[in-house]
């Protein structure tokens, strides 16, 4: 009999919001702030552990994770760019559950990302086999995106401010995708007022 399938989560919310000019975890989104939004919308039975990196501002965001389950990671050198936020994730992970047989990676700034989605992800990674499924929106490959644990030493040994995406290049053969109609980043004051616009943000 199969070994139950362990997946964990990990959410990334360390950057500085250069680009909003305010950090964008604090931006009010369906009444809460933007990180505790994303944090409550993506509570799932099917994801355990679920982690936090924090870098930035981490004293000012901590209250927002108050009531929540999660375990918060406070990365340091989250200056160094994403890829060593997501070192720093995969880090605690080892600690907290060395027997997690999968992750899947998603962005603080990605407000409609939700339980829902990695429903999605997980169903294909079951269907399909492959040990990444990354979101696919517009054509372009994003996050979030599950990997099977055989990728856990790479996705330790990142740095710099690329994220994962160098990973997916080279393991092409071993990705699949899901196509979601929309999946929104919001990484400038302009894309925010475009997400009010659209009767999403209080």
């Amino acid at each position: 009999m199969a070994e139950p399938r362990r997946t964990a989560l990990i959410l990334l919310a360390a950057g500085a919001s250069r680009r909003m000019a305010q950090p964008k975890q604090l931006l009010p989104v369906g009444g809460k702030p933007l990180l505790r939004h994303v944090v409550d919308a993506a509570v799932s039975p099917e994801t355990s552990p679920f982690i936090v990196v924090l870098g930035a501002g981490a004293e000012a965001l901590r209250p927002c994770l108050e009531g929540t389950a999660v375990h918060v990671a406070v990365h340091e050198g989250w200056a160094e760019g994403m890829g060593s936020s997501l070192r720093a994730g995969i880090n605690l992970l080892a600690t907290l559950s060395p027997e997690a047989t999968g992750v899947v990676v998603a962005l603080a700034d990605q407000p409609n990302f939700s339980r829902r989605t990695i429903q999605q992800l997980l169903a294909e990674q079951a269907r399909s086999g492959r040990a990444i499924v990354a979101t696919e929106c517009g054509g372009t490959v994003m996050p979030p995106v599950y990997f099977s644990s055989e990728y856990f030493p790479e996705l330790a040994a990142l740095t710099g401010d690329t994220g994962a995406r160098a990973l997916l290049q080279r393991h092409r053969g071993d990705l699949a995708t899901v196509r979601l109609e929309e999946m929104v980043d919001l990484d400038t004051a302009e894309d925010y007022a475009r997400f009010r616009q659209g009767g999403r943000a209080d």
